[in-house]
């Protein structure tokens, strides 16, 4: 098993910039790829970004340029930083992992982003 722990969401402006972070522990040995969704309101989960053990990195259009994913192994945590969030950034963000085909998901954390 996996736990992920997300923290840094929050309440911010736009135009303004934060730091999402997803730690992970337990058998983790073996992940090939780990990243974030989000969950607007009353939509669907959709990937943001994802980076991968061999170093690829994939970004949903909306977020390129203006967001970045990075890892730190020894710390086993996976960062997310947002710069110029929109107000259509707004959605609870989830870390992911995928081991061996097997989905790994963080409880989720609250970014809202105000006009």
């Amino acid at each position: 098993q996996v736990q992920l722990v997300e923290s840094g969401g929050g309440l911010v402006q736009a135009g303004g910039s934060l730091r999402l972070s997803c730690a992970a522990s337990g058998s983790i040995f073996g992940i090939r790829a780990r990243g974030w969704y989000r969950q607007p309101p009353g939509k669907e989960r959709e990937l943001v970004a994802i980076s991968t053990s061999g170093g690829g990195t994939n970004y949903a259009d909306s977020v390129k340029g203006r967001f970045t994913i990075s890892r730190d192994v020894a710390k086993n945590t996976v960062y997310l930083q947002m710069h110029s969030l929109k107000p259509e950034d707004t959605a609870v963000y989830y870390c992911y992992a995928n081991k061996l085909g097997l989905e790994y998901w963080g409880q989720g954390t609250q970014v809202t982003v105000s006009s």
